[in-house]
């Protein structure tokens, strides 16, 4: 994380930030993200106590030169890392935070 953090505010943007578009993806508040951060948590455990947003799956697009929506749901764990990658590397492009975070439309 604080590699992500360094390359994002070196963009302008904030940890405040980041903490709001990891919540919402995984639900985790500040306390527990922290936590997780300092115990080294690997990205399997952090997965599998994550409460993933419903919306989710409209995270698409290609991260690593993979295309997250043709990641097969067998490699669900490897999808989930490229779609946090993905609104990372939204958020250090100055992508607005209403866009970030997916909302259905209405």
């Amino acid at each position: 994380m604080v590699l992500h953090l360094n390359r994002l505010e070196k963009n302008g943007r904030t940890k405040e930030e980041l903490n709001q578009v990891l919540e919402w993806f995984t639900g985790f508040d500040q306390d527990t993200l922290q936590d997780l951060i300092d115990k080294k948590a690997t990205y399997k455990t952090f997965s599998k106590k994550a409460k993933f947003h419903p919306n989710a799956h409209m995270i698409k697009g290609v991260v690593c030169g993979y295309r997250i929506e043709e990641i097969e749901d067998e490699f669900e764990l490897y999808k989930q890392c490229r779609q946090m990658e993905k609104l990372i590397d939204e958020l250090a492009r100055g992508r607005k935070m209403e866009k970030i975070l997916r909302q259905e439309k209405k």
